[in-house]
């Protein structure tokens, strides 16, 4: 973990080893499924040359975690996008629940108007419960859009746009991801060993 987030994280109070389990179970999720099984073949790209900002927001409550995205979508923008491209905020301690979650992202739409930033940022979502309309819960093609915590991605949408126009057939790659799933299927996915590695919660 960089300098500065054990710094932000002390400064703060939080508990080091439970920061360092969070930002390392993201990173593991990251590599080993997002990348590892090119759910999105735009993320290797900006993990490789660092541009990820990965943030523990502590809030615990949806009102304290509004504040945390609004910190978030200022950081990045005040910086260059060769410096952080995207930022994932990772929230462990509300939230916890699916349909909960999911409630939340219209009022996290909501501040992007506040901010004037539609157009400019775009959030995109994981859940460890995450379920599409219309599947089982156990349905492993869920966990396309399963992460070890609840976890807001904040995406410029300058560079998603960069991204889609140099990637061929980037509306396929939903379909291509279900069946990755369905191919892998429920043991091949536990044995990424991707999910959080403690308990969520206070």
């Amino acid at each position: 973990m960089p300098d500065r987030d054990f710094q932000t994280a002390a400064s703060n109070g939080l508990a080091l080893d439970d920061t360092c389990r969070e930002l390392g179970d993201t990173r593991r999720w990251l590599e080993r499924a997002v990348i590892g099984l090119n759910l999105c073949p735009f993320a290797k790209v900006v993990h490789v040359k660092g541009q990820i900002h990965y943030a523990v927001s502590r809030a615990t409550q949806a009102v304290e975690l509004l504040d945390d995205l609004k910190k978030e979508l200022n950081s990045l923008l005040a910086l260059d996008p060769g410096a952080r491209d995207t930022t994932l905020l990772i929230v462990s301690r509300c939230l916890n629940d699916f349909l909960d979650f999911n409630d939340f992202l219209a009022q996290a739409d909501a501040v992007l108007a506040e901010l004037d930033l539609q157009g400019v940022v775009q959030i995109a979502s994981f859940h460890p419960q995450f379920q599409f309309a219309g599947t089982q819960a156990d349905d492993i093609t869920n966990s396309t859009n399963r992460a070890p915590y609840p976890t807001l991605h904040l995406l410029r949408e300058d560079s998603v746009d960069r991204a889609v126009a140099a990637f061929p057939k980037s509306e396929d790659i939903f379909e291509k991801n279900m069946q990755t799933l369905t191919q892998l299927g429920a043991e091949g996915w536990a044995a990424l060993d991707v999910g959080p590695h403690g308990k969520m919660g206070p």
